[in-house]
C-alpha cells in the first residue's frame, strides 16, 4: 500500500464512527419516491452535515413542475478552489420501502441495514468524507469538487439532474463526473437507456346480466400484451458486446405489465384497462427505432380487435458511456487498483445512470459506490461499512489525481 492509500484511510478509519452515524441519519428520513416525500427534510439533514464537513453547501429550489414531489431540491456543495473541476453526484431518495422498519438502519456484523443504505445514501457519505479528506489532506492542487445532490434519480431525474443542466450548472469543461451508484467494486463506464410507456384501452360497461352489450377493455388489453411479451423475449436474446457483472443479463430487459388494472367491479364488464411497459436498452439498440417499432405493435394489435387505445411515452433516456482508454478512465481504474489491491474491471450498467447528464456535455462519466445491486431496493439492503470507507478513499484520491 503506498503513502498516500495509508494516510487518507487512516483518516476516514478516524472518522468510521461519523460516517456510520450520518448514515443512520439520513435512512431515518424516508425519502421514498414514488411519491416524493421527504425531499426537503433530506436535503436540510445534508445542508447541515456538508457544513460541518467544511462543505459550502447550499439548497437550490427546483423550477418547473414537480408533479407530487415534496420540495424537491438539489444540494449543491463544493472543496477546495480552482479552475479544474470535477463533479460528484449522488441522489437521496429511495425507492418505496417493503416495510416501515427500514427506516431504522441497524448496524450488524460490519454492516449497515436500511433503506437507501446501497442505493444510494451509503454512497452519498462516502462522497461527502472523501470531498472532506481531499480536502483536508491538500489532495486538490489548483482545483475542486463540487458535489450535486438530487431528489428524483428514482423516477427519471429530470426535475433534478435535468434542472442542473437546464440551469448551466454542469460545466462542460469538468474532468470528470463520479456517480456513487451501487456498482459493487465494478466501475460502471456505461449504461442503458430507457424507453417507458403506458398503454390504455377503452371499452364500455355494461352489467354482467347484459354483458353482450359491453366492450371487455381488459380482454383487449390482453391481446395488445401479447406481440409486446413476444417482442421483450426477442429483445433478451439480443445480447450486448459490452462486459457486465456476472449474473447480470446480457440482453435489453423488458417488464410487461409492471403496473396494470381494469375495471370498477367485479360483475360489471370492464370500461377501463391500463397496462405499462419498461426497458432497458443495450447501448447498441436504436431507441427512437426501437420505440416506434413498440408502439406499432400495440396500435396494429388494436386495429384487429376493433379496441380504442392511447399509447403514452413516459420516459425515453439515452444510454451513456466513456471509452475505458479514455484518460480520466484510466485514472480511476489505477485509484480503484491502488485501493482495492488489484485490477480494476470495466462493465456496463444493467440500468439507466444520471451519467448520461454529464456525458452528454463531453464530461467522462462513471458509476462508482459502496454497495450491490443486488441488494439494493430489496428488504434485506444494507452497504458494508469498511466499502463506504474504501470508496471514500477512492473519491479522494481520485480527485486529487485529476486536479492536483
Amino acid at each position: 500500500m503506498t503513502n498516500r492509500v495509508a494516510e487518507v484511510e487512516a483518516w476516514l478509519d478516524e472518522r468510521a464512527e461519523d460516517m456510520a452515524w450520518l448514515l443512520e441519519r439520513l435512512v431515518a428520513v424516508d425519502s421514498e419516491n414514488p411519491p416524493g416525500r421527504a425531499l426537503g427534510r433530506c436535503a436540510r439533514v445534508l445542508r447541515e452535515e456538508m457544513d460541518r464537513l467544511g462543505l459550502s453547501p447550499e439548497i437550490i429550489d427546483v423550477t418547473g413542475d414537480p408533479g407530487e414531489l415534496e420540495e424537491p431540491c438539489v444540494v449543491r456543495g463544493s472543496a477546495g478552489r480552482g479552475d479544474k473541476l470535477v463533479y460528484f453526484h449522488g441522489h437521496f431518495d429511495v425507492v418505496p420501502a417493503q416495510d416501515r422498519a427500514q427506516f431504522t438502519a441497524e448496524r450488524r456484523g460490519g454492516r449497515i441495514i436500511g433503506r437507501g443504505t446501497a442505493d444510494m445514501k451509503g454512497g452519498i457519505v462516502s462522497m461527502l468524507y472523501g470531498a472532506a479528506a481531499a480536502r483536508e489532506l491538500g489532495l486538490l492542487g489548483d482545483g475542486r469538487i463540487v458535489v450535486h445532490l438530487v431528489c428524483d434519480e428514482e423516477t427519471g431525474s429530470v426535475v433534478g439532474a435535468g434542472h442542473l443542466r437546464a440551469a448551466g450548472l454542469i460545466d462542460p469543461a469538468a474532468l470528470a463526473m463520479l456517480t456513487a451508484e451501487p456498482s459493487g467494486g465494478g466501475i460502471w463506464n456505461a449504461a442503458r437507456g430507457a424507453i417507458s410507456l403506458r398503454v390504455d384501452v377503452q371499452g364500455r360497461e355494461a352489467h354482467v346480466g347484459q354483458a353482450n352489450l359491453g366492450v371487455n377493455a381488459f380482454q383487449h388489453m390482453l391481446h395488445l400484451a401479447r406481440p409486446v411479451e413476444r417482442y421483450a423475449a426477442e429483445m433478451a436474446g439480443r445480447h450486448t458486446g459490452l462486459p457486465m457483472s456476472p449474473g447480470d443479463a446480457p440482453g435489453t430487459m423488458i417488464v410487461v405489465g409492471g403496473l396494470s388494472g381494469a375495471g370498477s367491479n367485479f360483475n360489471v364488464v370492464p370500461g377501463s384497462a391500463y397496462f405499462t411497459v419498461d426497458g432497458r436498452y443495450n447501448p447498441e439498440e436504436d431507441l427512437d427505432g426501437e420505440l416506434k417499432r413498440l408502439v406499432g405493435l400495440v396500435e396494429d394489435a388494436a386495429r384487429q380487435v376493433g379496441a380504442e387505445v392511447s399509447v403514452r411515452t413516459t420516459q425515453v433516456q439515452p444510454s451513456a458511456g466513456t471509452d475505458p482508454g479514455h484518460p480520466a478512465a484510466a485514472a480511476l481504474a489505477r485509484v480503484v487498483g491502488e485501493v482495492r489491491g488489484g485490477p480494476a474491471r470495466f462493465e456496463l450498467c444493467a440500468g439507466i445512470l444520471e451519467i448520461r447528464w454529464y456525458a452528454q456535455l463531453g464530461i467522462p462519466a462513471f458509476g462508482y459506490g459502496p454497495g450491490r445491486l443486488e441488494v439494493s431496493h430489496g428488504p434485506e439492503e444494507y452497504v458494508e461499512e469498511a466499502e463506504l470507507r474504501r470508496c471514500a478513499a477512492v473519491y479522494a484520491l481520485y480527485a486529487g489525481d485529476m486536479l492536483s
